[in-house]
């Protein structure tokens, strides 16, 4: 066992793991936060996504050894307190649209969406329909439509 220490949702955590034991099964079993969902395992559906240092990744395919103590991990639990707000807007328009179905891929969905407009923006545009094209998380419910309109409206939220 080997002692990790990096910031979760705001708030510095430590963890005492084997050094090969994927991001994801810490926050899940070690420390509770079950907004990343387990889906593959292999970093293929991106239910896990999540944010490291404000971009997204996904934490079933690192270990807890490659997370430094200033590597920032914010998972859905924290993303409405990166605006101060009860729910970020990407959540409010999630909710707007009625994206979700069975709900199981959402969190994931949502983070990436979030990357993707921050990643736009910092290459000095809007979010487009290439944009859009380039997030891979997969829904099995097919709420594909609603999850592009929401994106769209949460950016212009953001």
């Amino acid at each position: 066992m080997s002692t990790h220490t990096f910031i979760l949702n705001g708030k510095p955590v430590t963890v005492d793991v084997d050094d090969s034991v994927r991001l994801l099964w810490v926050l899940r079993d070690v420390l509770g936060v079950t907004g990343p969902k387990y889906g593959c395992g292999i970093n293929v559906c991106k239910a896990c996504t999540s944010h490291v240092n404000g971009k997204a990744f996904n934490p079933c395919s690192v270990e807890v050894k490659d997370i430094g103590p200033d590597d920032e991990i914010t998972t859905i639990e924290g993303l409405a307190d990166t605006v101060d707000a009860d729910l970020h807007p990407m959540q409010e328009a999630w909710l707007e649209y009625d994206v979700a179905q069975c709900g199981y891929c959402q969190p994931g969905q949502i983070m990436a969406a979030v990357a993707k407009v921050r990643q736009a923006r910092a290459a000095g545009h809007e979010i487009t329909d290439a944009d859009l094209d380039q997030i891979r998380n997969i829904c099995r419910c097919g709420t594909y439509n609603r999850i592009r309109e929401a994106i769209k409206a949460g950016a212009e939220r953001m």
